[in-house]
């Protein structure tokens, strides 16, 4: 096996988190594994480089003018056209469908380097979520490899003419990552409390014999009513069933934050005090959180994933969705942001202990937290001869046969 160097480019929480297990399966056999850091998310990107022991290479100094996505994919394309250059990898690694994704599959296909995408033919075959449906599908064209978490993502890519030899199913890294932050957090001789803010310790002791509810939504499609609708959904919820209780961590945005907070604060005394409303938590906190919830209500992509891996009933505060899988697994319901609907869920949840159990049963369609390993292994089968990459069609072929 010779030894590749390959280039991860990411910036986003949850790419670092996703390329984490492929960063350290590539080191594990021998490669250069880089990182090429976007600097999107800049505190919360430092934190979890830390915490899964990755350093960037090379930091794109990005300096937004504006917030259009144009003027974030130029920026994006030129910095990591400059980056590539420096490193001079063997191979791009990009994940999922974020723009730096798309700049970091654009700019590998520019300079000839073939592109392995992570995550690979996720669909809601919709718009929505803009623009990332159309990202995904573009880096689908692009890549090499295309790194597949499920069948039905699979399937998605055959039915758009990328051929079986580029297609990889392999699970998804997501279920590695949080599998390994599980068994750091439960072998941790450090005081737990000490990982989370400040607030959450004392309120997860005073409601420790109560139902703890997840609540998560920063989707850009859900601004406005749609977040408003959820606040007064988890309202109504811990109005009417007095055994349960919420962590809210809200996203930053300034607007979302108004709606929720206001939302909250027409619950009376005894009800508000059932729930808490956090800034954005760390990656460690958030999967303790999961351990912990009875279930979630997210439109989070990722936590969707996550909760599968600890058998926590999930409800999608979205009308579509990209994994399916854990619908059809019966993990997860599609619920919206239609008050009416939402309530009538949590409270059907919440009051049919057999639904309750069956949710939880079913298996997680994302992965054995192997996925990792299985990209590492097609990338180190992989041979360049006279200009043309080969060794891992060939293995796919015969996977597939």
């Amino acid at each position: 096996m010779k030894t590749k160097t390959c280039l991860t480019c990411i910036g986003t929480r949850p790419e670092i988190i996703k390329m984490a297990p492929v960063h350290k399966a590539l080191l594990r056999q021998g490669h250069r594994s880089l990182i090429l850091h976007t600097g999107q998310h800049g505190a919360v990107a430092d934190e979890l480089y830390d915490f899964f022991d990755m350093r960037p290479d090379y930091t794109i100094d990005l300096k937004r003018k504006s917030s259009s996505l144009a003027h974030l994919t130029s920026a994006l394309l030129e910095g990591v056209d400059e980056g590539l250059r420096a490193l001079d990898p063997d191979i791009m690694l990009v994940q999922g469908d974020t723009t730096s994704a798309l700049a970091g599959a654009m700019i590998g296909y520019y300079h000839d380097k073939p592109v392995a995408h992570i995550e690979a033919g996720l669909r809601t075959f919709e718009r929505e979520p803009f623009p990332e449906e159309k990202n995904r599908e573009i880096i689908g064209r692009l890549a090499h490899w295309n790194f597949s978490p499920t069948r039905q993502a699979r399937q998605n890519l055959l039915g758009e003419d990328i051929h079986a030899a580029r297609i990889f199913e392999v699970g998804n890294t997501v279920i590695d990552a949080a599998l390994w932050t599980r068994e750091r957090i439960l072998l941790a001789t450090d005081n737990p409390d000490e990982m989370m803010p400040s607030v959450l310790s004392p309120f997860l002791a005073a409601v420790a014999s109560r139902r703890l509810i997840l609540v998560t939504a920063h989707r850009r499609e859900n601004w406005g009513q749609p977040i408003r609708n959820i606040a007064r959904a988890v309202g109504a919820m811990l109005a009417r069933h007095g055994d349960t209780c919420v962590v809210w961590p809200v996203h930053p945005n300034a607007a979302v934050r108004s709606d929720v907070e206001s939302e909250v604060a027409l619950l009376s005394p005894a009800v508000r005090a059932r729930i808490c409303l956090l800034p954005p938590v760390g990656y460690q906190t958030m999967i303790r959180l999961l351990m912990q919830c009875d279930f979630t209500l997210t439109d989070s992509g990722g936590i969707q994933e996550e909760a599968s891996a600890f058998a926590k009933p999930v409800l999608i505060a979205r009308t579509s969705t990209e994994r399916q899988e854990l619908v059809q697994a019966g993990g997860a319901t599609l619920v919206g942001t239609d008050l009416t609907t939402m309530t009538q869920a949590i409270d059907r949840l919440l009051g049919d202990a057999r639904l309750y159990r069956s949710m939880q049963l079913a298996v997680s369609p994302f992965g054995d937290g192997q996925s990792g390993t299985r990209i590492a292994d097609v990338i180190s089968s992989a041979q360049y001869k006279d200009g043309v990459w080969s060794g891992a069609d060939s293995l796919a072929e015969r996977r597939a046969a």
